[in-house]
């Protein structure tokens, strides 16, 4: 049975004035990122650009991507590669693959341990990744972190599908989910929901259920979710 979209909103928002606490502090102003694809394309590559930063999103905002913005090796994704130490912050913030798209998934981390010229870390606070399709082949429909930190804070992710890893791919890096949910999401092969290929998945609070063929894989791979 899947679980109505009421009940994952309402947990996300219910958790965003916790999360809003858990924000890094910036030495310089967090960039304020208005409510379409450009500019939060934009503000990811600047990100990158300058070595990391913190975004805020628009609230109640639906950022629909039409196209690919970030390719490699591992295949095209929504958004450009985060490849340096990045935060975006939502309320009721969607970031989703629009209909009719090509395939991609949402959000791709290369961190150290899997590229050394990379240092890739996403906080993703009060944000519903949705829609992510992976190409054919290709991991991780939703998040695909390759050697990163990342680190979802009543955060969503839901409605995506990829050939390992629908919801989140995790390969050689370390991703913890807090207070969000991992829900409806598929795979071709096996991790419908979580792909554990390498690496650790932390969950706190977080609900994993849905996900087809399976929640979580390899068994036991993340602790508290079922496979």
């Amino acid at each position: 049975m899947r679980l109505p979209r009421k009940s994952t909103a309402a947990l996300g928002i219910a958790a965003s004035a916790a999360v809003l606490f858990l924000v890094p502090t910036s030495a310089h102003a967090a960039q304020i990122v208005g409510c379409s694809e450009n500019a939060l394309v934009a503000a990811v590559n600047a990100a990158n650009a300058v070595g990391g930063d913190d975004l805020v999103l628009s609230p109640f905002c639906t950022y629909n991507l039409t196209a690919a913005h970030g390719t490699g090796d591992n295949g095209p994704s929504g958004l450009p590669a985060i490849t340096t130490p990045i935060t975006m912050t939502g309320l009721g913030t969607d970031i989703v693959r629009a209909p009719g798209a090509p395939d991609f998934r949402i959000l791709e981390v290369d961190g150290a341990a899997s590229n050394p010229e990379t240092s890739g870390s996403l906080s993703l606070n009060a944000v519903t990744l949705r829609g992510g399709q992976a190409a054919t082949g290709d991991d991780g429909g939703g998040v695909a972190n390759y050697g990163g930190t990342v680190t979802l804070n009543g955060s969503t992710l839901r409605d995506n599908s990829a050939d390992n890893g629908g919801g989140l791919y995790n390969e050689a890096g370390t991703t913890t989910l807090i207070a969000g949910a991992v829900v409806g999401n598929t795979a071709t092969t096996a991790g419908g929901g979580i792909f554990t290929s390498s690496g650790a998945v932390r969950l706190f609070g977080t609900l994993v259920r849905s996900n087809s063929p399976d929640n979580c894989v390899p068994p036991g791979s993340v602790p508290f979710c079922n496979g």
